[in-house]
């Protein structure tokens, strides 16, 4: 027997199963796109969309299409009740728009015809798989523009492993309806988060970097007043060296959507990647005030506290500054400590909050919380090279444990030396090494470790060189494997 998806959950006859399946995985809708509960928080992805519409954003198209969202999630969390009564909603906004709404009432239609069926309400599913045959003899051509859209939505919330998905169907629908703003921002947005991942998992690269720029461009075209868009270009424009565009940009959106949660947010992050960490943390508050529920802005507030600890720890004598650092010490875990609740599995937060707890001397509390962001980031397959790094962070600066260091170093270098953390790790090892063969220069273990970083680096001469000096040093069947690999691959 075929195994059952285990997001959606069957209970109905096998005579009905044989009657309306058929038919209901043919429509387009929630139910329908694979939409797997256990990629996702569905507690962090509530919040998000109670608070779309609790701000209203996104229009009536964004508020028809939250609710028909948040109709799916209720589903998911066994309310069939609440599910009924969004999915309602959505249908009642989307009809609001005039009477060429057929298209757009697609997705919701999809939504109540697959929800009647698990409520054993038969007739009801009936009457909307008749209306959606309806549609479609209305509206023979599929796909449709305004589904494709939808579902491109529906990806880009639903988890990042959907980002790939959401943007293949952000370019059909713009291949439908080229100069359509919703298609050219869900594109330009799911872009930029395809980008800030690249940045996290492999060298970002000229090419990707404009395309983002590119699209980010055309979005703002369509769609002149969301200054979103234009704080996100701002921050890519920033990444590729274009500051002073960037700070017009930043300054425009801020003086024309000052209470714009969005906007203040990653204006904030904006201004701490330039320095402006107090300004930041204000702004940041304030988007607070009116979200409370955001993890984002809790952890993005963690990230611009620990960037002011770091400031205030250069800044001068620590004994003047103690105080201050204690503060923003404890700033920073609360709101890290508030992110981790909000967004469980949150393995970026997990990780820095751990951090923390060790910068605090809290040794017990921060191992623990290590040893459960591992576990999470190893169940999810996602962050386990970020764990790495501040695990080693931890073991040299908190533990002073320089061999659990190194393991770890190496560990987060060999996962990708390409990223920003597998280079962050193999300057961290360097430094070790270089200071290790300053004090000793027979350190057989020192010059291995630059053999490994020369290796995942790719460059395998002075590899060779350095594992060749570490076995003239001591015996070691690691190095000794690693040297006759690389005397192999140049032959």
């Amino acid at each position: 027997m075929r195994k059952k998806p285990n997001h959606i959950s069957f209970s109905t006859s096998s005579t009905q199963d044989t009657i309306f399946k058929p038919r209901l995985l043919q429509l387009e809708c929630h139910f329908t796109w694979a939409l797997n509960k256990n990629d996702a928080d569905l507690t962090d992805l509530l919040n998000r969309l109670e608070e779309q519409l609790n701000l209203d954003l996104g229009g009536e198209a964004g508020v028809a299409r939250a609710h028909s969202y948040m109709g799916f999630v209720k589903f998911l969390l066994g309310s069939n009740t609440e599910a009924l009564s969004n999915f309602e909603r959505s249908v009642e906004l989307t009809k609001s728009h005039g009477n060429d709404c057929d298209k757009l009432l697609v997705v919701a239609y999809g939504d109540l015809a697959w929800l009647y069926y698990h409520m054993g309400n038969f007739t009801e599913c009936e009457s909307y798989l008749s209306k959606l045959s309806e549609i479609k003899v209305k509206y023979p051509s599929v796909p449709y523009a305004e589904v494709l859209g939808e579902k491109g939505w529906t990806l880009l919330k639903f988890s990042r492993k959907y980002y790939e998905r959401a943007k293949e169907c952000f370019k059909k629908a713009l291949e439908l309806e080229p100069e359509e703003g919703e298609w050219n921002s869900g594109l330009a947005i799911v872009l930029y988060r395809l980008e800030y991942i690249l940045q996290e998992s492999a060298a970002s690269n000229e090419t990707s970097t404009e395309n983002s720029i590119d699209q980010l461009r055309r979005a703002i075209a369509t769609n002149p007043d969301d200054d979103v868009l234009k704080v996100l270009l701002a921050l890519r424009l920033a990444a590729h060296k274009k500051r002073n565009e960037a700070e017009s940009l930043v300054e425009e959106a801020l003086e024309s959507s000052p209470e714009h949660p969005h906007v203040i947010r990653y204006v904030a992050k904006f201004l701490r990647n330039q320095g402006s960490v107090d300004r930041s943390i204000a702004l940041l508050k304030r988007a607070l005030e009116k979200v409370t529920n955001a993890a984002f802005i809790h952890h993005q507030l963690g990230l611009s506290y620990k960037k002011k600890i770091q400031n205030l720890r250069f800044a001068g004598s620590h004994h003047k500054k103690g105080a201050e650092i204690k503060q923003a010490q404890e700033q920073c875990i609360y709101h890290l400590e508030m992110a981790t609740e909000l967004k469980t599995g949150f393995i970026l937060a997990m990780s820095d909050l751990a951090l923390q707890y060790g910068a605090k001397r809290d040794m017990q509390r921060a191992e623990e919380m290590f040893q459960n962001t591992f576990q999470t980031a190893k169940e999810r397959n996602e962050g386990c090279q970020y764990v790495h790094l501040c695990y080693a962070e931890f073991q040299q600066y908190s533990m002073k444990c320089e061999p659990a260091a190194i393991k770890h170093y190496t560990e987060c270098l060999t996962l990708n030396p390409k990223t920003c953390h597998g280079k962050k790790s193999a300057g961290s090892l360097k430094k070790i090494a270089k200071r290790r063969i300053e004090n000793n220069p027979e350190d057989g273990e020192a010059f291995g470790i630059l053999g490994i970083i020369h290796k995942e680096q790719g460059e395998k001469q002075q590899a060779i060189e350095c594992f060749e000096k570490a076995l003239s040093c001591e015996d070691n069947e690691d190095y000794l494997s690693h040297l006759c690999e690389l005397q192999i691959s140049i032959q």
